[in-house]
This record gives structure tokens, C-alpha cells and sequence, in this order.
């Protein structure tokens, strides 16, 4: 019976679809627990609970959900059931705190999409969602025992975080989201998917009681795996919706644009006044010029005059010689004086500075290395840590020398789809904004499954200057892009500027 069972559980099941938003995108990471006691060859007790996937290979339970395990090792088999998939796993118990309520375990054969902790506050009343199997939906759907190892999609529930307590010396949030047993060890998120605690326990209500949930708080999960030297993701960044950031990063192009076209206009506006300065100091310029011209025809005339004058005064006096010479100097000067009034400007010498308009300056196109830092403001961290990001970018596309962007518009952008994790990344690169973007996409299997599909229809892997390579690229984005759903769970917008 038992080895019947443990066959079972590691063969059968088959996944559900969840829907495009964070909190499916969250239950990616949720598994049910099982555990399978046996005695003798013959299975002597089954219990399950609700798991956190903490990393790709651990997942954070309830301490009392594989209390027996503990306890009997050699006796319980705990089982790992994914919620899509078509395989459960069996787990090994690596950490175990009774006083926390809290657990860790191990397993292998499959990755999981690790889930992010929130450690920002929660206000009274904000709204809380519950992810698990409750034992009750359990037993009102399961056709047989095998139902409970089948890989399925979690319950959602919601209510309204209603306060912290402490129950037994450990710090335990208050909720009215909606568990059951089976909830146990299954995350309490945020309105944004992030876990802000781990469902443990619920009060009995009785005679018309309200029925509330305790959730083990984060600043109890963090310390106990900062104790099993576990690392984890964690964010405080406050819950926004997509569509709202959406929304707001649009307004924020938008305002960029109209920014850098009233600074091309008033740039513009301050050639065109500097052009008309430089015209009007032309003209005075040249104003000036022809009239030292004339200036000095008339000097030259009026010593060509004193010198013929002077001519005819040595002529009397019979100095003939002297009289040439000066009646010569005198023509010599009339002649100058003629040329010099003739040659005199009559057109404005404008700078070249002024000669022509200078065209509207237009953001300029960064190439080179550039450095790019988050834009908290206009991007939606929902999940990520977000580091700053070094990219050397070619007039043709080539990103760091290694990766070909396709063209799209006045952007660039290459859709990464990886083989083991379940993000799907639209990386885009604006030139002229001086942006890059990258849009993530939390995934089911089988949407990551027709995404490999689709990368699968281009086989060059590095840069290229083939134009039937590169539209073959860009038909593949399209393809991809179609395939996505229509909005990303996360939205990374980053300010580039060059690279020291």
C-alpha cells in the first residue's frame, strides 16, 4: 500500500491554468504538503498542509505540518505537490522550528518561482489574500487519495488584516481572509502578490463568533531563515497596480517629450534671437565701415586738393619741379580718394554663426557604454530587487557585443525567454530618451512552454548585419509579444547616461 502510494505521488497529476495577475502569478510558488506515515509496510497516516517556495528548491511550512516527520523520520515520506506540473517530489525536513511554527524543506527534480517577502507595514483594514488547500475543498472535490497529490492550482481567499498579536510569544498578524485546515504553511500577500505572512492557525466560531486567521508575521519568518542560513527575496516597496504605473510611467514619457520639445523650441528661440542680434550688429558693423570709407575719400580728396593747391603755389614761383611733383601727388590722391568712395561696402558681412538658422536641436542619441539606474517613480518594482545596469549599446542594435535587439519604431527591444525560470523579459531601449525598459512577465508552465516554442524560430544566438536574420528576429518578437499576456506584472523603467 505504501510503496503503491509513493508511486503515485511521484507520478501523477496534471496542472491548472491561473490567470494573468499577481496573485496567480504568486500561487506559481504555492505547493501543498503531504505527508505519508507508514508502519509495517502499511500506511499509517496522512496529513497535508501548504507550502511557501522560498527559493527554487526549498519551501517554508508550517512547523506542525510535518510535526511527524520530525518526530519519526525514518517513518513519514513528506511530498512536495507544485500547483501546475504533471510530478510531485519528495521533500527532506533541512530546518524545523517548533516554537516559530516554521519549517524548511528540500527537494529535486523541478524548479519553483520563488515568492517575495514585503517587509513594509500593512495598515488596519487593508485588504489580504490567503493562498493554500484547504482540507475542506479537499475533501467536498477529491475522488480518491490520489486527488491530494495532484498537481493543482491553490485556493484564494480574501478579507482585511484586522492586527498584530502575540500568540505565544511569537508575533502573529490578524486576519479575516477565509483558511480552513490545509491552509497551514500557505502565504498571506499583499494586494501585489508579496508574502506578509504564513497562515498557522484560525479561531473556532462558535455561536455566531467572527472567525479570524493568524498569520505567522514576516519579522518571525525572516529570523528563522536568517537562522537556516537560507537566503530570500525581499522588497519594501509599496503595492502599485499595474495599470496604474502603466498609466503613470505614460504621463511621465509624455511630460519627458513635451520637456525636450519646449527645451528644442526655447533652444531654438535663443538661436533665432541670437541670429537677430548678430544681424543687427552686421548691419551696424557694416554701417560703420562704409562710412570710414567715405571718411576717407573725403581725406584723400581734400589732400589731393591741398596737393594741386600747392602745386599751383610752387608753379608761381618758379619752383616747376617741385610743382610737378606736388600736382602729381594730387592726382595720385583724387584717384584714391575715387577708388576708396567707389570700393566702400554696400552689403551687409553677416558672421557665419548668423549666416543660416540653426536647426531645432533634438535629444541626442546615446551609443557607447552606458550606465542605467532604476526610475523607482516611474517603474512598478513588485517582486525584484533592481540593481543598476551597464550597457554598451550600437547604432545597429547590438547590445553589449553579444545580443541583437530588433528594431520596433524608434525603439530597440529583445524578448528573453529563459529555459529554466518562468519570466518572460520585453528588454527595450529607448536611444533618444535615454531609457531602458524591461517589462516582466510571471508565467505559467505551459505559457512558458509556447514561449520556448516561439524562441525556438531563430537559431542565431549573437549580434548580426544579416537583414533577412534580423527580420526574422523581429517576426519572432511579434510572434512572442502576441503570445503575452497583455500587461506585465513588473515594470523596470532605468535612466541611462554614459558610462564613466
Amino acid at each position: 500500500m505504501t510503496r503503491w502510494l509513493l508511486a503515485l505521488f511521484l507520478m501523477v497529476g496534471l496542472s491548472a491554468p491561473a490567470r494573468a495577475d499577481d496573485i496567480s502569478a504568486a500561487g506559481r510558488g504555492v505547493v501543498r504538503i503531504v505527508t505519508i506515515a507508514s508502519a509495517d509496510s502499511e500506511v499509517v497516516g496522512f496529513g497535508h498542509g501548504s507550502g511557501i517556495a522560498i527559493a527554487p528548491n526549498r519551501v517554508v511550512t508550517n512547523a506542525h505540518v510535518v510535526e511527524l516527520a520530525a518526530r519519526y523520520p525514518a517513518n513519514v515520506v513528506i511530498g512536495v505537490v507544485p500547483s501546475e506540473g504533471t510530478k510531485s517530489y519528495q521533500g527532506k525536513l533541512i530546518a524545523y522550528d517548533a516554537q516559530r511554527d516554521l519549517a524548511l524543506i528540500e527537494f529535486t527534480g523541478t524548479r519553483l518561482p520563488p515568492l517575495t517577502l514585503f517587509s513594509g507595514g500593512v495598515d488596519d483594514g487593508e485588504a489580504v489574500i490567503a493562498l493554500g488547500y484547504p482540507g475542506n475543498v479537499d475533501v467536498a472535490t477529491a475522488q480518491s487519495a490520489a486527488d491530494f497529490i495532484k498537481p493543482l492550482g491553490p485556493v484564494r481567499s480574501q478579507g482585511g488584516f484586522a492586527g498584530r498579536r502575540s500568540l505565544t510569544g511569537i508575533q502573529v498578524l490578524l486576519h479575516t481572509a477565509g483558511i480552513a485546515r490545509g491552509n497551514s504553511g500557505g502565504p498571506l500577500l499583499d494586494q501585489c502578490g508579496r508574502v506578509i505572512g504564513v497562515n498557522s492557525a484560525i479561531t473556532k466560531a462558535e455561536e455566531g463568533d467572527a472567525s479570524f486567521g493568524f498569520a505567522i508575521a514576516n519579522s518571525e519568518l525572516v529570523a528563522f531563515l536568517n537562522e537556516a542560513k537560507q537566503p530570500f527575496a525581499s522588497t519594501g516597496v509599496p503595492c502599485t497596480s499595474i495599470d496604474e504605473r502603466l498609466r503613470q510611467d505614460r504621463e511621465a514619457a509624455s511630460a519627458a517629450s513635451e520637456a525636450r520639445d519646449a527645451q528644442s523650441r526655447a533652444d531654438a528661440a535663443r538661436a533665432a534671437e541670437a541670429r537677430a542680434t548678430a544681424l543687427d550688429a552686421a548691419r551696424l558693423a557694416g554701417e560703420r565701415r562704409r562710412e570710414n570709407y567715405i571718411a576717407l575719400a573725403a581725406v584723400l580728396l581734400v589732400a589731393g586738393a591741398l596737393a594741386i593747391g600747392g602745386a599751383a603755389l610752387l608753379e608761381t614761383r618758379s619752383r616747376r619741379r617741385e610743382a610737378i611733383g606736388a600736382a602729381a601727388l594730387g592726382g595720385v590722391l583724387f584717384i584714391a580718394s575715387a577708388v576708396v568712395f567707389f570700393i566702400r561696402p554696400f552689403d551687409v558681412v553677416l558672421p557665419e554663426t548668423a549666416a543660416s538658422p540653426s536647426p531645432a536641436p533634438t535629444a541626442a542619441a546615446r551609443f557607447g557604454k552606458m550606465l542605467c539606474r532604476v526610475a523607482p517613480e516611474r517603474s512598478r518594482i513588485n517582486l525584484s530587487t533592481p540593481k543598476d545596469v551597464t550597457i554598451d549599446w550600437e547604432r545597429d542594435g547590438c547590445m553589449n557585443g553579444r545580443t541583437q535587439y530588433a528594431e520596433n519604431g524608434s525603439k530597440w527591444d529583445r524578448i528573453l525567454v529563459p529555459n529554466e525560470d518562468q519570466t518572460v523579459s520585453i528588454l527595450e531601449y529607448d536611444a533618444a530618451a535615454q531609457t531602458y525598459t524591461d517589462s516582466r512577465y510571471y508565467l505559467t508552465a505551459s505559457q512558458m512552454e509556447q514561449a520556448r516554442k516561439l524562441r525556438s524560430a531563430v537559431k542565431f544566438k549573437a549580434c548580426t548585419t544579416s537583414e533577412a536574420e534580423r527580420l526574422a528576429l523581429q517576426q519572432q518578437q511579434i510572434a512572442i509579444r502576441d503570445a503575452l499576456p497583455p500587461r506585465p506584472d513588473e515594470w523596470l523603467v532605468y535612466r541611462c547616461t554614459p558610462a564613466s
